[in-house]
């Protein structure tokens, strides 16, 4: 049960529901047999008959058919038994494989999606939970199904006569092999295809995500080339894999074909002989003709199903990923934040952050400056748990962060982020994602307060507006001021301010910088700024280089020193 809740990435109420499909399949199978067993049953009795020169009575004509109608009945209750079984149930296993991946999505931390790419993840949610819902309602139950139902009746031929059965069934498992050697070669080809089907998706994505950019620099056509040979590798990729699979399915039918031929063959030889009697032969030649044909569809399904091996050891990836845990109780003291020795690398291993220690005081604002590359972001993603510190450790109010739940660590910070992330949806909805249970008289009041009411006033609907994917309908300013509304709608007693103006002009960064001094008063503010003009009026700044903190102090201070800092600050202008 473990082994084939792991092979089909099922929930534990999906392998429940896979086994009642495959036992509902199974006695949909057996049911169809039936007929067979009433038609041998009537040549048996109309042969017996002939002998001894009677016709068949009214009674017997009102029992077979009575007893035909039994039969269809009950047909007719399996399908239906069997339809239920496995197409609604999987219905709703696939439903629970994606809030499962979802909710598995929401606590892994971000250190997992450095890894991927959006193409990647969103072809594993959406392409493989599909395949895999056809895995389990076609592939997966009607062959553990077959397997069940054909065992039975494989079973029943052998008490009748054995030499029979085996002409009947020596077929099964030559077929089967066939198939299920094929697996390795099989893999390969859902690879390959898998491959070429994620680049074509990234690249059709790019396309329409840059198509402005290819317009404005002459590169429309030469862009479109590419992705065309994209497509007709993805189209000869799946091509090769349809027919690498056809190869083995074709020849494993040829060989059930053979048993039909192998029980008329056995048979008449037998009968010939007086070894089998005229019934018996009968009945292995309509036992014969109705056995074969769930089992060619089965292997069909067998190749099906290990062509999808490679979609679901991706699931299964993100299933198995490490989550983020911690404790549900929040016990700082204050809303100080303090590095104590906190080193970091990613992915990569090469160190970005080596030995860091410093105090970000509640009340003050603290800033963090330094080259490009100094680790200013990474810094403030560890204080947010998006990745967890290797070394050191990082407390607020006294509390360790990587004891707390992520999301209950967040209740506790808002982040206004350089690159702003908005949804299709109206204003107020894009402002209310601060905080969801929010008044649309709070949601407007945040608006205000981050000066959003003067262009809001400016749209066809004011803050009931569609603003369009990520806010293409508003300018930069525009939108990072939705940005600082969600964060004073937040309300959180700890402000991280990641580059927040950095590529604003002028005007719009008075109005920013004037809708953050509302936003950070009497909270625990770090800034990450490469604009010294900012920061000119911070509590304390921290000045990161190569790794390590350079100069830390207020700016008055650094500037006495006239390194790192003052150097930055000469260079801008004194801006």
């Amino acid at each position: 049960m473990r082994w084939l809740q792991k092979r089909f990435a099922l929930s534990d109420r999906g392998i429940f529901d896979l086994m009642i499909g495959s036992l509902a399949c199974a006695l949909q199978n057996l049911a169809l047999m039936l007929p067979v067993g009433l038609i041998y049953s009537f040549m048996k009795h109309m042969i017996l008959l002939n002998a001894v020169g009677y016709n068949l009575s009214d009674d017997s004509v009102k029992f077979y058919l009575s007893t035909a109608v039994i039969i269809l009945c009950l047909m007719f209750m399996a399908s239906f038994f069997q339809y239920n079984s496995t197409f609604l149930a999987t219905y709703r296993e696939s439903g629970i494989r994606r809030i499962t991946l979802a909710e598995r999505l929401r606590k892994i931390p971000l250190s997992f999606f450095a890894k991927k790419d959006l193409a990647d993840l969103t072809a594993s949610i959406m392409n493989d939970c599909a395949a895999l819902e056809t895995c389990q309602s076609h592939f997966a139950a009607p062959l553990i199904g077959s397997i069940i139902s054909t065992s039975i009746v494989a079973l029943s031929l052998l008490l009748i006569n054995w030499r029979m059965a085996l002409a009947a069934l020596w077929v099964l498992p030559v077929a089967f092999g066939i198939v299920a050697f094929s697996a390795k070669v099989q893999q390969k080809f859902s690879r390959s295809s898998l491959s070429a089907r994620i680049s074509c998706e990234e690249g059709v994505q790019e396309f329409l995500e840059c198509s402005k950019d290819l317009r404005s620099n002459n590169f429309m056509n030469a862009y479109v080339d590419g992705l065309t040979g994209k497509i007709k590798t993805l189209e000869k990729r799946s091509m090769s894999s349809e027919l690498g699979t056809a190869i083995f399915v074709v020849s494993a039918y040829l060989i059930l074909k053979l048993g039909l031929a192998s029980v008329a063959l056995t048979g008449a030889i037998l009968y010939a002989d007086k070894s089998l009697k005229l019934t018996e032969f009968l009945l292995f030649i309509l036992a014969a003709s109705r056995l074969y044909d769930p089992l060619e569809i089965s292997l069909q399904n067998l190749a099906a199903i290990i062509s999808t091996r490679s979609g679901v050891d991706r699931l299964n990836e993100i299933f198995d990923a490490e989550i983020q845990t911690g404790s549900e109780k929040l016990t700082n003291k204050n809303y100080d934040i303090e590095f104590q020795n906190v080193s970091f690398s990613y992915e990569d291993g090469e160190e970005v952050l080596h030995d860091i220690s410093f105090t970000a005081k509640q009340g003050e604002v603290t800033a963090l400056v330094g080259p490009s590359g100094a680790g200013k972001t990474t810094a403030a993603r560890l204080i947010t748990r998006f990745w967890d510190v290797q070394q050191g450790n990082i407390f607020i109010g006294g509390m360790n962060v990587k004891d707390v739940d992520p999301e209950k660590l967040m209740s506790l910070i808002s982040i206004v982020f350089q690159d702003v992330i908005l949804f299709n949806n109206s204003v107020l909805e894009n402002i209310r994602i601060g905080r969801k249970n929010a008044s649309n008289e709070e949601v407007i009041e945040a608006g205000k307060l981050a000066n959003c009411e003067e262009f809001i006033s400016r749209l066809p609907e004011g803050w009931k507006t569609q603003i369009g994917e990520n806010g293409c309908e508003l300018s930069g300013g525009e939108r990072q001021r939705i940005s600082i509304a969600r964060a004073i709608l937040k309300n959180s007693p700890i402000i991280l301010l990641d580059e927040a103006t950095a590529s604003l002009d002028a005007e719009n960064e008075s109005e920013i910088q004037s809708a953050i001094s509302r936003l950070i008063r009497n909270k625990t503010v770090l800034v990450i700024a490469h604009r010294m003009r900012t920061i000119m009026g911070a509590d304390k700044v921290i000045v990161l280089a190569d790794k390590h903190i350079a100069e830390k102090g207020t700016p008055e201070e650094l500037m006495k020193l006239d390194g790192i800092f003052a150097n930055m600050v000469k260079t801008q202008g004194g801006n």
